[in-house]
């Protein structure tokens, strides 16, 4: 039976490299799959999952207005990058793609902001996925990174803004509990 899996993490510890090779895989075995990613990421380009280590791919791109049960059709999985921007309605349809529609759908994707605040989509998925998982990630001081922080050019922590401003490793870095707690002002 298809489940809706939910893959999370911290910053940086490669969300978008294991998906990429989940859909490797899924092909190498002759299944089609189906890649998105969020309209509003354009650090690498619009429509493209880049992982750090350099593989790239091309992705359809999802907004607001995607509806993920009439994209979805006659694939052996679908797999979303930057899963955070989903709406809720976006992750119902999927959790209904994977469970009425028998297709595996496998989002990655952050599960707070930087002020730690969940994002509204990885709310839904930590309430709908079947299956959940976090990828691991150390902090600065060695410790497994479970929060992020948001810098500026200088490197100092912002504690305030908008939840959705989107950067790498130039603007945000991964933390454990202890580290985002001691350098909040």
């Amino acid at each position: 039976m298809a489940k809706l899996y939910f893959r999370y993490s911290a910053m940086n510890a490669g969300k978008s490299t294991a998906l990429l090779q989940v859909a490797h895989n899924y092909e190498e075995q002759g299944q089609v799959v189906r890649l998105y990613t969020a309209a509003i990421d354009d650090r690498h380009g619009v429509g493209l999952i880049t992982s750090r280590l350099g593989p790239q791919r091309a992705a359809q791109v999802f907004d607001g207005a995607t509806d993920f049960l009439a994209l979805a059709t006659k694939v052996g999985c679908v797999l979303v990058d930057e899963s955070q921007f989903l709406s809720a309605l976006q992750v119902q349809q999927l959790h209904r793609l994977a469970q009425v529609g028998g297709v595996p759908v496998i989002c990655y994707g952050l599960r707070t902001d930087f002020l730690g605040q969940p994002f509204p989509g990885s709310a839904h998925l930590l309430a709908l996925a079947d299956d959940i998982e976090e990828l691991k990630n150390i902090c600065a001081c060695g410790k497994k990174a479970t929060m992020n922080i948001r810098v500026d050019d200088a490197g100092h922590r912002i504690c305030s803004g908008t939840q959705i401003s989107i950067g790498g490793n130039e603007h945000y870095r991964q933390a454990c509990g202890r580290c985002f707690y001691a350098s909040r002002p």
